[in-house]
């Protein structure tokens, strides 16, 4: 190569930057790509092939007979190296012409679609985003085959430059709500996002507090579900997650899998996973409370058990509950670190080995280690990781508060945890909608899954565009084949 265009050199510097000159009979045609992001066979195939079957191209004649696509004429050159580094061909005649084309030629690497590994479901479709955005909007609008989705796409990070996708329906999402979302996406100021959780954490109402305010899921189908009701959904390449928003606490305890189980069905298990966070919040501070204060509250059923099980122990029940809480959580955090296989040998083996020698060793009482036990089992309910990690944070507070005050420290801690819930938003949506502000119309589809004869409105706090569904008469009214 004796020549390359003047802006061109600097990308020379890196080994994995190709640039050549192609031989005509006219003007040179400098071709330029990095190797590491192209396809190869749109290279040679839709690119090379029609220069080498004629070699009087003109500019436009060559624009025209390249096909591909997706292809376009650039005549800045910020734009230019930015298509460079996306996977494009950029093809220019001469060293210091006015324009420059670029084409198309993106590698499609990556994993295949498969099977949710997180929010895995029996009934459900098997099917989960992967790290292409473009594969991913696939999913959504193979659900969603509607003309008014609409997808704005952004860019953030300096360094990263990551592409995000901000999917909506246009006449039913909220323009309020999706203007702030993508106004909060397009001012962070970040050089490096990898993930859509960092940005996740950026475009949130409020940075200082443990509870999340958007979800995230892998599932197409529940993505789809949350784009219907009026929500907006943000996905970003290289991320196998959507982010949806705005949303209510309640949403953190409800899996997309009630909506494919019979409306019964569904609301029993809501009702057990919203009760088993409940214990798994309050079990061990109640027994500190009432052990420490309130101990004229034990059954007399229960008393003979509970002294027996506490008379060798040295330490006190706010000493005991944390010693056995911490242990949980280092094997939590220890099985998650670990290899699949060895985790779950770490987690199964190392809880009974230390909960045995524990209580022969009397550092614990048998009663308490089977509460803890049971707490720690039932903050894995929480459908939601980020909510399921904030569950098992929460704890702590009322275990230390229950040390202060007993029952009136509890009280206290759940007084104050309120109060912050009351002031959290998401996109500016009240969290503890349809509670706080109370709407009757819409505590349909909160504890309880109601059949879907009762979902003829979207919810209302949503404030979506349009709030009917299907016909009221309509969706109740079941015609039989000789009517």
């Amino acid at each position: 190569m004796t020549s390359v265009p003047r802006k061109w050199k600097e990308l020379s510097e890196s080994s994995d930057f190709v640039c050549y000159e192609h031989p005509t009979n006219n003007e040179p045609i400098f071709i330029g790509y990095f190797h590491s992001l192209i396809e190869p066979k749109v290279l040679h195939d839709h690119i090379l092939g029609p220069l080498s079957n004629d070699s009087n191209l003109s500019f436009d004649d060559l624009y025209r007979s390249i096909p591909v696509g997706e292809k376009e004429i650039a005549f800045d050159w910020d734009t230019i190296q930015n298509k460079l580094l996306r996977g494009y061909v950029a093809i220019q005649y001469g060293l210091q012409p006015d324009q420059c084309m670029v084409v198309n030629a993106v590698a499609s690497k990556g994993r295949s679609i498969s099977a949710p590994e997180i929010e895995f479901t029996v009934e459900g479709p098997k099917e989960a985003f992967v790290e292409s955005l473009d594969m991913n909007l696939n999913l959504i609008r193979k659900r969603v085959p509607f003309p008014e989705l609409r997808v704005k796409e952004l860019e953030v990070g300096e360094l990263s430059k990551a592409r995000v996708a901000v999917c909506y329906i246009k006449g039913l999402t909220n323009e309020q709500y999706l203007n702030t979302c993508i106004q909060r996406i397009a001012d962070v100021q970040f050089d490096q996002i990898t993930n859509i959780t960092i940005l996740q954490q950026m475009i949130e109402d409020n940075s200082n507090t443990i509870f999340p305010l958007t979800i995230g899921t892998e599932r197409p189908d529940y993505a789809a579900w949350a784009v219907s009701s009026g929500q907006i959904c943000v996905l970003m390449d290289g991320s196998p997650i959507a982010v949806f928003a705005p949303v209510n606490l309640g949403y953190f305890f409800i899996t997309f899998e009630d909506y494919y189980l019979p409306w019964i069905v569904g609301s029993i298990l809501r009702i057990i996973r919203m009760s088993s966070v409940l214990f798994s919040v309050f079990a061990s501070p109640l027994y500190i409370a009432v052990m420490t204060y309130h101990g004229q509250g034990i059954s007399n059923v229960f008393l003979p058990t509970i002294v027996s099980s506490r008379i060798n122990v040295p330490f006190p029940p706010f000493v005991e509950v944390l010693i056995l809480e911490l242990v949980i959580e280092l094997l939590r955090e220890a099985g998650a670190r670990l290899p699949t296989k060895i985790g779950q040998t770490i987690g199964i083996v190392g809880g009974i080995v230390l909960g045995t020698a524990a209580v022969e060793a009397a550092l614990t009482s048998n009663f308490l280690l089977i509460i803890v036990a049971l707490s720690a089992l039932a903050s894995f309910t929480t459908p939601i990781f980020r909510m399921s990690a904030t569950i098992r944070l929460l704890r702590f507070p009322f275990i230390f508060s229950a040390q202060l005050g007993g029952l009136l420290g509890i009280f206290i801690c759940t007084i104050a945890i309120c109060a912050h819930l009351l002031r959290l938003t998401s996109l500016g949506m009240p969290y503890l909608v349809p509670y706080y502000p109370f709407r009757a119309s819409d505590a349909y589809d909160t504890v309880i899954r109601p059949s879907y004869s009762k979902f003829h409105h979207r919810l209302s706090y949503f404030r979506s565009q349009r709030p009917v569904r299907v016909d009221k008469k309509q969706l109740n009214r079941k015609k039989d084949i000789d009517e």
